[in-house]
């Protein structure tokens, strides 16, 4: 992990010429390089050599391209550059940069390939890295999957080494000093005698010379930031209220919008009458975009007003129109060929004999409700449109604007911002599209789109409901088969449909993601996937298809040990196939103590789950209180190869049990009449502070591989807790959300 690195000429990105003042420096993994996105905006006393690290007259700035969503992206980001540039994180700015291919994202692979995350062979390996080759082929500047450690942690640090050498390299050219007597420190090369010149007194003889070709990585023992506590870069601003979010973006001139757009959702606006809302104050236009009618007003408010007041006749659904009919569409597609099979070890059918247990599990659609509504500002001018919104998938964006616009892409200008949560929303850019819509009305003059509560709800892409049926056997005290099939819509179908327009070509992988995969070897062992139709748009939310079917792998894997009279962790960690989960698994059991006598009318519950390469074991303990459940303990066991920041660390793990628990208590999206009944947080309640168990997490270094942390504490959390449920009272619970059928105090 931190031995010593020896760059190729070859793998570095060197811009055709460099601008006197300033410098920047980066590092790309393949040979061909790609075009430097620094040289195309330089203001005077910049430079740009590669992509990662700018210095100027001004000091340091450091380009993070992985969106921050809260989850402290760029901090993380910041880090492992700054680890290597010898300079502290209070020392430097971030910029999220502009949208370019030069920022792709090679962990992307990791989920792209139909070989588990355990699977280390040559095939596999082989196989991320073409697909890998493919991401940077495609420029796929994306965040998501929990990659962005994985994808930066070499990235980031080398591109923080090479500018560390070459500014040496410039301060020894500068002072006749021969480099070997260089050192850094602080943002400084600092020379023999111990005087100090800052880095952005390098910037002129640095941007005049080649980037240093070989260097060395820190090792662990010299970390400064790796590993040990920080502060976060947005801490201060977050906590004194003078972070700016997108919906905090205000330009000169600024309109304000809102839409009212089709309860039934990609339904159409077949008339509209808005003579009651045009003469309301404020009011400057009001016109039609895709699916509704926008509003421009001269505030927010006023827009929402008015959209309010505006009489639409909507056309119909286009999908199923009740919850029952989506149900159905999920029942019905277990009846239609596999969408894919990714695992069928031993003889399922034989071993399975006259009797087996089964049972059917369900999952609820979900909405992403982010607390920050989604927003875009958008600036329609002469052959440029600059948007300003907080997104994952800025270049989807950039292409999905130049569309509407007119224009090509390298004519829009996204300048990203910080989210005040997305959980996956933010990978969709439907607030972008249509802010260019109505921008194109208003040209010239920024128009900024903010959804009410009311349109986030109704117009989310919406987590997949799901229905798994399970058969199972087990003899000799062991759990011997188990025959999975889940049926759900195609969220990567959706997500094409909706930004390309393009039919998705085989099978969607998150239909089957965390079941075929999971590190146990049962004898009898079959993973089914069935691809149900005429749904709800949907999307990506967090950890994707293990959210739900964790849920019912590791619900039904507890029901079959119950049945084989097993311990429900030594269980687990005699199947348990890999070193890592194995470990994982004995420490959440030593964590928890398990085993221990919890007194009466309480009950605790393990489950584990390997999703995005990370394996996680959680352990929850409940008490059975005459009002209801209450949730005492939670322990979470993990293995990310190296924690970067264990403070962020720990907020992200404790962050992801409780968005894990409480969605599996309380929330639901339901539809009716082609619409989403649920409008804002009254209707759908997360965890409750009072309700908030202590939450205790060890994390492990033993994975061979960086992974993150950002999605996979999710999908333990609801088997884990229905387990415990059924270990205080005897009730087993099979569909989510749990308050349909136990109290919770």
């Amino acid at each position: 992990m931190g031995c010593l690195k020896t760059i190729g000429r070859r793998a570095f990105l060197v811009g055709s010429a460099a601008v006197v003042g300033g410098v920047a420096f980066g590092f790309y993994l393949y040979k061909k390089p790609v075009e430097n996105p620094l040289l195309a905006d330089l203001d005077a006393g910049e430079a740009a050599l590669t992509p990662y690290v700018k210095i100027d007259a001004e000091g340091v700035t450091l380009i993070t391209p992985r969106a921050d969503k809260g989850q402290g992206a760029y901090s993380v980001q910041a880090a492992m550059i700054a680890e290597e540039l010898d300079v502290e994180l209070d020392q430097i700015r971030v910029d999220p940069g502009v949208p370019s291919p030069a920022y792709w994202n090679r962990a992307l692979a990791d989920e792209a390939v139909p070989f588990a995350a355990t699977d280390q062979g040559a095939i596999a390996t082989a196989a991320r890295g073409t697909v890998g080759a493919v991401m940077k082929v495609m420029g796929m500047q994306v965040t998501g999957g929990s990659s962005t450690v994985a994808d930066g942690y070499e990235k980031l640090r080398i591109a923080g080494a090479v500018a560390r050498e070459t500014l040496k390299a410039a301060a020894a050219q500068k002072t006749g000093v021969d480099v070997a007597r260089l050192r850094t420190q602080g943002g400084a090369v600092i020379l023999p005698d111990d005087t100090e010149i800052p880095y952005q007194d390098l910037a002129t003889e640095a941007s005049q010379i080649k980037p240093v070709a070989e260097v060395s990585l820190r090792q662990p023992e010299q970390w400064r930031l790796i590993g040990k506590p920080m502060l976060r870069v947005d801490t201060v601003a977050k906590s004194t209220g003078t972070l700016d979010y997108g919906i905090d973006a205000k330009l000169d001139g600024m309109v304000h919008a809102a839409v009212v757009l089709n309860p039934r959702q990609g339904g159409a606006l077949d008339s509209f009458d808005a003579s009651a809302a045009q003469d309301m104050r404020g009011v400057k236009k009001i016109v039609p975009v895709t699916g509704g009618v926008g509003v421009i007003a001269d505030n927010t408010w006023r827009a929402f007003q008015a959209a309010a007041a505006v009489e639409c006749d909507w056309g119909p659904a286009v999908f199923a129109p009740e919850m029952a009919d989506h149900w159905a569409a999920l029942e019905q597609a277990f009846e239609t060929d596999p969408d894919s099979q990714g695992r069928d070890d031993g003889d399922v059918s034989n071993a399975l004999g006259d009797a087996p247990l089964t049972a059917e599990y369900r999952a609820p659609y979900l909405a992403h409700a982010p607390l920050e509504p989604i927003n875009a500002v958008v600036l329609v001018s002469e052959g440029r449109v600059d948007v300003w919104t907080g997104t994952q998938v800025p270049r989807f964006t950039q292409n999905n604007v130049a569309a509407i616009a007119g224009v090509e892409p390298d004519q829009v200008h996204v300048h990203g911002q910080m989210m005040g949560g997305s959980f996956g929303h933010r990978l969709e850019d439907e607030v972008a599209r249509r802010c260019t819509e109505l921008a194109m009305e208003m040209k010239g003059i920024p128009v900024k789109l903010t959804f009410s509560r009311e349109q986030d709800f109704g117009h989310d892409y919406l987590r997949p409901a799901a229905i798994a049926r399970m058969r199972g056997a087990v003899s000799e005290g062991r759990v011997k088969t188990l025959d999975l099939a889940v049926s759900a819509p195609s969220v990567l179908a959706s997500q094409m449909a909706e930004r390309q327009g393009l039919a998705m070509p085989g099978p969607d992988s998150s239909i089957s993601q965390a079941l075929w995969d999971q590190p146990y070897g049962i004898e009898n062992y079959r993973i089914t996937a069935h691809r149900a139709q005429n749904m709800a748009p949907v999307s990506s939310w967090r950890s994707v298809g293990a959210s739900q079917n964790a849920f019912f792998h590791e619900g039904f894997l507890s029901e079959l040990i119950t049945a084989a009279g097993g311990d429900q962790l030594e269980q687990r960690i005699a199947l348990c196939t890999d070193d890592v989960s194995r470990r994982v698994l004995q420490t959440v059991g030593e964590m928890s103590e398990w085993g221990r006598d919890l007194g009466p009318d309480r009950g605790r519950g393990v489950a584990f789950c390997m999703s995005f390469g990370t394996p996680v074991a959680e352990v929850v303990e409940v008490t059975n209180t005459p009002d209801g459940i209450r949730i005492d303990n939670v322990f979470v066991a993990t293995d990310v190869g190296r924690v970067i920041d264990p403070v962020n660390f720990e907020n992200l793990v404790q962050g992801g049990v409780v968005f894990g628990l409480g969605h599996a208590m309380n929330c639901e999206i339901t539809i009716a009449d082609g619409g989403i009944e649920q409008t804002n947080f009254h209707e759908y309640e997360g965890l409750r502070m009072y309700q908030c168990p202590r939450i205790t997490v060890q994390s492990l270094e033993h994975n061979s591989h960086i992974r993150g942390i950002g999605e996979p504490p999710v999908p333990p959390a609801a088997p884990a807790l229905a387990s415990a449920i059924f270990d205080a009272t005897g009730v087993r619970l099979r569909e989510m959300p749990f308050n349909k059928f136990v109290d919770f105090v």
